[in-house]
């Protein structure tokens, strides 16, 4: 009998201890932390969402293509780097190829990115910056190099016949400088400036 109590009286105490932290640590927990995150940081607690109008248009967080139904890119559109994330920029499937350096996939696939844009910016492969050619290792980079978005606007201002010096100065206004003044690259994010552009060309 008196075993019978001592079992009983632990797993009482076992399940009073299991629905205390439960309400501390998975409700008044989480209440507080989504609390101050909507109240400090609310569009980063949201998702970094980005809207043109009164539209969502995506996220700050993560790229998007800019190309038609067969993935050819749209020449009117400042283009992103390439993603390895399933079929592009997908969410559910981030990752990089994990290819090596001189894995030949890889080295045919920069080719044929090099070929493309030398060919639809007018632009030596040379002047063709490695994140114009190579994804980004989560497949999700939304942001670009400023010397890839500049070789793409003769091509942009071309097509949309707007004056070279306003379209370079989106990108000036849409670059983003080192964290802190050294950490990292200056960055673009793609969006951000293709929404500015849309705005610019009325």
């Amino acid at each position: 009998m008196s075993t019978q109590r001592t079992a009983a009286r632990q797993y009482w105490v076992a399940l009073r201890a299991m629905i205390v932290f439960t309400l501390v640590l998975g409700v008044a927990y989480t209440a507080l932390i989504t609390g101050i995150g909507q109240v400090a940081l609310p569009a980063q607690a949201n998702g970094s969402m980005i809207t043109s109008g009164d539209a969502v248009v995506g996220s700050a967080l993560i790229g998007q293509s800019f190309t038609d139904a067969d993935g050819n890119a749209l020449p009117e559109w400042f283009q992103s780097r390439p993603s390895a994330a399933g079929d592009g920029y997908d969410a559910a499937a981030s990752s990089g190829s994990n290819y090596g350096p001189e894995n030949a996939d890889l080295l045919a696939a920069i080719a044929a990115r090099q070929t493309a844009i030398a060919a639809s910016d007018n632009v030596p492969v040379s002047a063709i910056p490695a994140d114009a050619v190579t994804a980004s290792a989560s497949g999700l980079d939304p942001h670009i190099s400023p010397e890839y978005a500049q070789i793409q606007v003769a091509r942009i201002a071309a097509v949309r016949d707007l004056p070279v010096d306003e379209v370079q100065q989106l990108i000036s206004n849409a670059t983003t400088p080192r964290d802190l003044g050294y950490l990292g690259e200056p960055v673009v994010n793609v969006l951000q400036l293709n929404i500015a552009l849309a705005k610019l060309a009325g």
